[in-house]
């Protein structure tokens, strides 16, 4: 133990940490996770537990540039469709509400593994609603078959989640070996998953909604086909061109509006409608201002979303020709921005090129995989990766790298630092100490009270300082049986912390993840309380848990 000043001040720090990371908008400090983070950090050094140089020393750039990498690449992927495609095999050919969750269950501990399961959560979240809501179905089971398929899903690779992160650069296990020491556990955690979510909620799921509540809350097939990501969360707009695009196309939506309820316009409301300056005079036919609004919006918003500009025309331009093309009688306007845009500019050309830019991006996703799987430096494999895609994008990559989530990063800097102040008191030693004569991995009931231990610190205090606590200590104990223990010693530490998140809805950043995003989600919202995800995470964690331990290789 650290001497008593010491040992005190730095609890303080690190409890100051712990209460704003679990709970971030405390009444008394609510100022959320990073800033807390950052203030403990900064406890530690104003109350000289450990020296700015030993601060600085403690961040783990490996991790770090691992997590920057592999979040560059998610934005990218997304840009070109993938979640979108994860999210249309939810509702192709559907036979039922039973057959949904599964589905669920699979695509989103797949995604999980190999996008990390808070990209997933983030992404699909608002799908899983949409489908629910379609075939009048209770969304509760599939918000929670979700976020806890993707926590399972994610402990088989060291990309799945942050802990696994820390875990692969502190062991130095491959991306090889950490996959296939726990994707048997993995696969059989999912079955077992959706076999007690099929348990616990099969009347739910066997029964309909009342024919009264399905009218109000049904929904067509083409919204869910056609649902695109919001910009709070994964989308994609860049460049001054495509607000201006917008924008068109805001004021085209205002203009479809009120032909469709009034039928018959002033010529001056037309006129105040069109985005382009250059326009001056009344639009005499409203019929044929009719006809091109009613083209089809969504393929120009997707078109625009998509950045196919590589002409580099401005909107304000083809307003301006448009505008001028005027017939013989010399007051009609004929309303081509449409046709304009995506016939005479975008053409077949750019259709192929977009096709052959979303398959680069697939083709260097895998070749990313296919590198960590050879044993490369994980860290720069994935940086290498993101900047490959940031060339092969050929524009301005900000937009990008402002979806990034650079509070993660300064979050876990922050955690770095008072994790390793707090271990610099000496007390997890001290406790690890009492605890490890009967946490030996080669005893069933050592492994047994080590996964008790990691279920309850990962709920208390947050599965990745519950590993930069643990870790090392752990691989020490298993390192004196084997070395071979010491890799299953790690990969328990893995599978534990991973899954322990489903038991409660503080126990994952996924789950929260979900549970807001279902909130907030517009004329689809649903409140997923703590009470209904506690009743199904407390067994689903245990049995599973326990399943997965028995199959995790040596």
């Amino acid at each position: 133990m650290a001497p008593t000043v010491k040992v005190v001040l730095g609890s303080i720090g690190f409890a100051i940490f712990w209460v704003l990371a679990v709970f971030p908008a405390v009444p008394f400090l609510p100022i959320g996770r990073t800033a807390g983070s950052l203030l403990g950090a900064m406890l530690m050094v104003l109350f000289q537990v450990m020296t700015p140089d030993e601060a600085y020393a403690a961040i783990d750039l490996p991790i770090l540039g691992l997590l920057f990498g592999t979040m560059v690449v998610s934005v990218y992927l997304e840009r070109a469709d993938m979640f979108k495609y994860l999210g249309k095999l939810l509702a192709w050919k559907c036979q039922g509400a039973k057959d949904l969750l599964c589905r669920i269950c699979l695509i989103s501990a797949i995604s999980s593994a190999l996008f990390t399961n808070d990209t997933s959560c983030v992404v699909l979240t608002e799908f899983v609603l949409k489908i629910a809501r379609q075939q009048n179905l209770p969304p509760h089971p599939f918000l929670l078959a979700l976020a806890s398929s993707a926590n399972i899903g994610s402990s088989a690779t060291p990309i799945g989640n942050p802990q696994n992160l820390v875990i692969a650069v502190q062991s130095k296990i491959t991306f090889g070996r950490f996959l296939f020491g726990i994707l048997p556990a993995m696969l059989v955690g999912v079955c077992v998953n959706a076999l007690i979510l099929l348990c616990m909620y099969w009347k739910l799921l066997s029964v309909q909604k009342d024919e009264e509540d399905a009218a109000a809350e049904v929904v067509g097939e083409d919204d869910v086909d056609s649902h695109r990501f919001s910009p709070a969360t994964m989308s994609h707009l860049t460049s001054i061109h495509s607000q201006e695009l917008n924008s068109t196309i805001e004021s085209i939506n205002e203009i479809e509006s009120t032909l469709r309820n009034r039928g018959n316009l002033a010529a001056e409301t037309n006129s105040s409608m069109l985005t382009s300056p250059s326009v001056n005079g009344q639009i005499d036919s409203v019929e044929g201002l009719r006809d091109r609004a009613n083209l089809s919006i969504s393929e120009i918003e997707k078109d625009s979303s998509s950045n196919r500009k590589s002409d580099g025309l401005k909107v304000s331009e083809i307003c301006g020709s448009v505008a001028s093309k005027r017939s013989s009688s010399g007051n009609e306007v004929q309303y081509d921005i449409f046709a304009a845009f995506a016939e005479d500019r975008l053409g077949f050309s750019n259709k192929w090129k977009r096709v052959l830019w979303k398959a680069c991006v697939y083709l260097v996703t895998l070749g990313m995989l296919i590198s960590l799987l050879l044993g490369l430096n994980m860290s720069w494999t994935a940086i290498t990766a993101a900047l490959a895609l940031v060339v092969l994008d050929f524009k301005d990559a900000r937009p990008s790298l402002e979806k990034v989530s650079y509070s993660l990063l300064i979050f876990f800097c922050g955690m770095f630092i008072t994790v390793d102040g707090f271990n610099r008191t000496g007390i997890p030693s001290s406790l690890w100490d009492f605890v490890e004569p009967y946490a030996k991995i080669d005893h069933i009931s050592g492994i047994a009270l080590l996964a008790v231990v990691v279920v309850a610190l990962s709920n208390l205090a947050s599965n990745v300082p519950t590993v930069l606590l643990l870790g090392a200590r752990v691989a020490a104990s298993a390192a004196a049986i084997s070395p071979s223990s010491e890799k299953k010693a790690w990969l328990i530490l893995a599978w534990v912390s991973t899954v322990a998140g489903n038991l409660s809805l503080l126990g994952s950043a996924a789950n929260l993840i979900v549970c807001e995003q279902a909130r907030r989600a517009q004329h689809y919202g649903y409140n997923l309380s703590f009470w209904n995800h506690l009743k199904f995470g407390v067994p689903s964690t245990i049995i599973v848990t326990a399943i997965g331990l028995l199959l995790l290789g040596d």
